[in-house]
């Protein structure tokens, strides 16, 4: 945890979660098992059924309407869907405080926007995280809004920390972070896909294959992340001179692999920047 989340840590009094799909549920409970006790948690969400289970899993508070949960916290999440912001947004208007803070991890719904649904100097913060949060091993953008300081920053960082790490950017950003953390997992699960295939292809059982895959790119992941080194320095480390890596890394140049990865980390933050205007 950095020195400005634990700063501010005993400040973290209750949150609320306003939607609780995979990535609310996640977020719930990486805060319940690292950060907050259960009964300062409190959620709710359109689907019973979802609010139920994760209560009985967890022992947080369940809320029987939007109102009930703002009513009783400090930090509101947003975790519902992006095309009912406006409407959930402006019904608790009236009820919440600028002594409150509200966090939006809703996608395409600028900060602006989620200020005027709200009245008067209401701190927002607007969040990217990505789907690794559902395994605590998340990266979170976090972006503040007109009225939020330090210390909600400093919140907002403690409670994505629960679920991996975060940073903090301007919000002009957030579009090439969603192309990079946002869409990278789906470009990873592609890689580790066809490193499988390529395993079966050359002899090995697929079971053997999908270990070694994943395993492998956990630890370069890894050794990168706790070398604080540049990817190329790992690779050379590992290419012999006309040896096997090299004869690998000769076919992936051949075919344009960094141009490839280029082109889609670009694509997808063409299309964040598209679906913000919709």
């Amino acid at each position: 945890m950095s020195e400005r989340s634990n700063a501010f840590l005993s400040t973290i009094d209750r949150l609320g979660a306003i939607g609780i799909g995979n990535m609310g549920a996640a977020i719930i409970r990486g805060v319940a098992k690292n950060l907050l006790s259960s009964e300062k948690i409190f959620v709710t969400d359109v689907d019973t059924k979802k609010v139920d289970d994760l209560r009985i899993e967890l022992g947080i508070n369940a809320c029987a309407t939007i109102n009930e949960l703002v009513e009783n916290v400090d930090i509101i999440l947003y975790s519902a869907k992006p095309n009912n912001a406006e409407k959930v947004l402006t019904q608790i208007s009236p009820l919440i405080k600028p002594s409150q803070l509200l966090i939006s991890i809703a996608a395409g719904i600028t900060i602006t926007k989620l200020e005027s649904y709200l009245a008067g100097t209401v701190p927002v913060i607007r969040v990217m995280p990505n789907i690794a949060v559902t395994v605590g091993s998340g990266i979170t953008a976090i972006s503040p809004g007109s009225y939020a300081g330090e210390k909600h920053l400093a919140k907002s960082q403690a409670i994505f920390n629960a679920v991996g790490s975060s940073l903090i950017t301007e919000e002009k950003q957030l579009d090439a972070v969603t192309g990079l953390s946002g869409s990278g997992p789906a470009f990873v699960f592609m890689f580790i896909e066809a490193l499988i295939d390529a395993g079966v292809h050359v002899g090995l059982s697929r079971e053997n294959a999908h270990q070694l895959a994943v395993q492998t790119v956990l630890g370069a992941g890894k050794i990168i992340d706790q070398n604080k080194e540049h990817p190329a320095v790992w690779k050379s480390r590992v290419t012999t001179p006309a040896g096997t890596t090299a004869a690998g890394l000769f076919e992936l140049e051949r075919g344009k692999f960094r141009s490839i990865v280029n082109a889609a980390v670009i694509a997808a933050t063409e299309r964040a920047q598209e679906l913000a205007h919709i």
